[in-house]
């Protein structure tokens, strides 16, 4: 007998892929990356000395018959190592697991970084903790290692454990495979995405004060689309540099370039279970450790400059997960200026950001400002004087570089140019600057950005989609 619930769904799926609305849930080599994407796919790049990277497939997901989803990220010396970790309370083995593993060396002597899509092994018992601590073993034995020197990372479907055998087996084959290219570390980006359309991968070169003759080298790789808001989101992502850095400088600068980047970008609002950032730095290109108590010469000059360095660069990485957001046509920046305190202001930007109604009206092209407005006013955990009605302003800012589009000024509407405003909402970036005046009372000058995307008819296909 024919299921009439079935038939309409396989009939509106029909209907959706007809109309190009449907997504698939892997990011393999061959498929073709959207046009407005392929901007950000490096043709090449700068790496730090001493990493190697490999992508292999191992089949992770049954559907997944020959694209790589298992990715190895290794040091051919001990690094410094340091990790964000989600803040979810349903924490994913291979979070638990890291933690353990940093916790016990104390941030060093971390060779690898193992990563699989395709099953977060994440609300998986003991056995999902056994599975992750496993994967970390057979990656220390290839490095012939016998104390846990493994960070692992797991990214895909909540609730299924991995097949752990098959992985078990191909991480020899990903060690063997270990390269130093662009090809290479471009492979392993794509490797570990799950709905991504492009694979996320930077490299820049930098200087420190007390080392000007040598320049180093910082790589980043992350995923993610759906299901991102901090602390953190269902992203992943792995920093290398070959600067020398101490354990406890690089966990505090770290912590910071995070909370400015991958901690403020939304798409939808949900914070997963495996969220997981990692800095790793070896050393390779030489020069003083940078400490973070200034006690070897010119250590704090090289700490900040270090601070300034990544998180400009972790920026960079998160918003491109922002750009890859699931169903986005916007990329948004909201800027919560001339604030009494910074946490206030970030509180409001991140509300802002993950509106439903600000993120619909700005897919359908609507400068709704009331609803930028109503966001502003219901933030929680605002300090009282922060939001005054009557000093708190509200505009759109072109990326032309043209004049700002004013729709509140000092808590007085503004007579809309309707036409202008719809111009400015067609391009694919906007920043929105909400300006709570603390500036002009001398009150406060704090500044917080956001960045975040619009909700799609594809979002709900996407996410309606996502398992069957």
């Amino acid at each position: 007998m024919v299921n009439p619930v079935q038939t309409t769904v396989t009939m509106a799926t029909f209907a959706r892929m007809a109309k190009g609305q449907v997504r698939f849930y892997s990011a393999p080599l061959d498929m073709a990356i959207p046009a407005s994407k392929q901007k950000y796919i490096p043709t090449s790049g700068t790496y730090p000395k001493g990493f190697s990277v490999s992508g292999v497939h191992v089949g992770v997901k049954a559907s997944n018959t020959k694209f790589p989803d298992l990715a190895l990220i290794s040091s051919d010396v001990p690094c410094s190592a340091a990790a964000v970790f989600t803040t979810n309370k349903f924490q994913a083995a291979p979070v638990q697991v890291s933690k353990n593993t940093l916790q016990k060396c104390q941030g060093q002597g971390i060779r690898s970084v193992v990563i699989n899509s395709g099953c977060a092994n994440a609300v998986t018992g003991k056995g999902g903790l056994e599975d992750a601590a496993n994967m970390v073993a057979k990656v220390d034995e290839c490095n012939g290692l016998d104390e846990p020197s493994t960070i692992v990372m797991s990214t895909g479907v909540i609730g299924q454990r991995l097949p752990i055998s098959k992985i078990l087996d191909k991480i020899p084959t990903a060690h063997a495979a270990l390269e130093a290219s662009h090809d290479a570390w471009l492979t392993t980006a794509r490797t570990i995405c799950t709905t991504d359309t492009f694979p996320k991968l930077l490299s820049r070169t930098f200087t420190l004060p007390s080392s000007s003759g040598t320049t180093y080298s910082l790589v980043g790789m992350t995923k993610g689309a759906g299901m991102i808001h901090p602390n953190m989101a269902t992203l992943l992502g792995v920093l290398c540099t070959d600067a020398p850095i101490q354990p406890s400088a690089l966990k505090s600068l770290l912590t910071h370039a995070v909370s400015r980047s991958f901690n403020s970008i939304s798409v939808d609002g949900d914070t997963s279970t495996n969220d997981t950032i990692a800095l790793l730095a070896n050393g390779a290109a030489g020069g003083t450790p940078i400490a973070c108590d200034g006690t070897n010469g010119n250590n704090n000059e090289d700490y900040i400059a270090m601070r300034d360095v990544l998180t400009s660069f972790a920026q960079s990485l998160s918003q491109l997960v922002v750009r890859d957001g699931e169903g986005a046509t916007k990329f948004v920046t909201v800027r919560v200026s001339n604030a009494t305190d910074y946490a206030s202001a970030r509180a409001i930007a991140s509300t802002i950001a993950r509106s439903p109604l600000v993120k619909t009206a700005l897919y359908g092209r609507d400068a709704n400002w009331g609803r930028i407005l109503c966001a502003v006013g219901y933030t929680p955990d605002v300090a009282e004087g922060v939001v005054v009605p009557e000093r708190t302003s509200v505009s759109f800012r072109p990326v032309d570089g043209s004049a700002p589009l004013h729709l509140l000024v000092n808590g007085e509407p503004e007579v809309v140019d309707e036409d202008r405003a719809a111009t400015i909402l067609q391009d694919e970036d906007l920043e929105i600057v909400v300006d709570l005046g603390g500036g002009k009372s001398g009150l406060g000058s704090e500044e917080a950005i956001y960045w975040f995307c619009d909700f799609s008819h594809e979002y709900v296909t996407i996410n309606g989609d996502y398992r069957t």
